[in-house]
């Protein structure tokens, strides 16, 4: 079993120390690359009353910008992640073409698979944590060290951003 306990407590002092949704998945996100790895990472809030979705934090602010808000679309993704709320999880472009419109520009940057995590807190879907790399690179003990070591401290990220 692989040790991430540096990786943890380096996440907790951040953490610790965090003020706003910048510091917050910050943290969140030297966690993600130092445990399971990411080459773009974003976290999305959810606003299931006004139907949008607004990136709330970004790895790449010139091709990803936290500006603005997307519409929720219903579609084979909106079930899985917040209906079921499941991990979508997508290992080639053409899967993530299926369900993203982006899908060229998330080519473009080196990126062919997906991991996005619902992240439910008191009941409520209230964003996901993006996360992708190369082809094939979300393999099944990488989602499970997901589910496993990133899970908890997203909602931690979460929460501390909504202050």
């Amino acid at each position: 079993m692989t040790d991430y306990s540096q990786a943890i407590a380096a996440f907790d002092a951040a953490i610790a120390k965090a003020k706003g949704a910048d510091e917050a998945f910050a943290a969140l996100q030297a966690l993600t690359e130092a445990t399971v790895g990411t080459k773009l990472f974003t976290y999305m809030t959810v606003d299931m009353q006004a139907e949008v979705a607004r990136r709330a934090y970004t790895s790449d602010p010139k091709n990803y910008p936290t500006s603005g808000t997307k519409p929720i679309r219903y579609d084979s993704w909106f079930d899985i992640v917040h209906k079921e709320r499941r991990y979508f999880v997508a290992n080639t472009i053409a899967d993530i073409a299926k369900v993203f419109p982006d899908y060229e520009l998330i080519d473009s940057l080196g990126c062919q698979s997906v991991v996005n995590m619902p992240v439910v807190i008191g009941g409520e879907l209230v964003g996901t944590v993006n996360m992708l790399d190369v082809d094939g690179y979300y393999t099944p003990e990488r989602v499970q060290t997901i589910r496993d070591v990133i899970a908890i401290p997203a909602k931690l990220a979460a929460l501390v951003a909504a202050q």
